[in-house]
């Protein structure tokens, strides 16, 4: 009975692995399409979002290692970087965004972003789904956090892909900066979390 349950465990453990290294792999191909469709677009909440995906990546890294058996002390140190990062990503937006504001900056349409966040909103759930189950079926509070991290991840596709669209089909320029506001709120509540919360 007990080797069942190690075999279970294991295969859960595998599980656990491939969803993060799907996601890692999904995000490594995400900076370089949202840098592309970005800067051909001049968009905020494009690039903002791209500065997201790296910071994913470092998310999911951390995963591994704890997967993995790391250390309690390296995994500490991962996540003060990752909430160092959110802090960034924060500031960078803050200012861009308002700054596109007070100039009446517009930015251009970008198919390939509208077609990159479709997919990746779309992509996100099902993975934080998965991890979500796989963490809880682990009691692994760790792959469960970051499930919630991917969820959020799929919800910001989403805001973005909302502002691309108002912006592209009703010429409401303004949509682009406001998403890059929801990335802020977003960043500084992970700040919050990941460096005065409970890990």
């Amino acid at each position: 009975m007990i080797s069942g349950e190690s075999g279970d465990r294991r295969t859960l453990v595998r599980r656990g692995f491939a969803l993060e290294y799907v996601t890692l792999g999904w995000n490594v191909i995400g900076i370089v399409v949202l840098a592309v469709a970005a800067a051909s677009a001049r968009s905020v909440a494009l690039a903002g979002f791209g500065l997201d995906s790296l910071i994913e990546i470092g998310a999911s890294t951390v995963v591994i290692w704890e997967l993995s058996g790391t250390g309690e002390d390296r995994r500490r140190l991962a996540l003060k970087l990752i909430g160092v990062g959110f802090g960034l990503l924060a500031v960078y937006l803050l200012v861009q965004s308002t700054w596109v504001l007070a100039v009446g900056f517009r930015p251009h349409h970008s198919p390939l972003g509208v077609g990159w966040t479709a997919v990746t909103a779309a992509v996100m759930f099902a993975l934080a789904r998965g991890k979500a189950r796989t963490g809880a079926a682990l009691d692994n509070p760790v792959l469960k956090t970051e499930g919630r991290v991917t969820l959020i991840d799929g919800l910001l596709a989403a805001a973005v892909l909302l502002g691309l669209l108002l912006n592209s089909l009703a010429g409401l320029w303004w949509a682009d900066p406001a998403a890059g506001y929801v990335l802020v709120l977003y960043a500084l509540r992970e700040v919050r979390d990941i460096l005065f919360g409970e890990h």
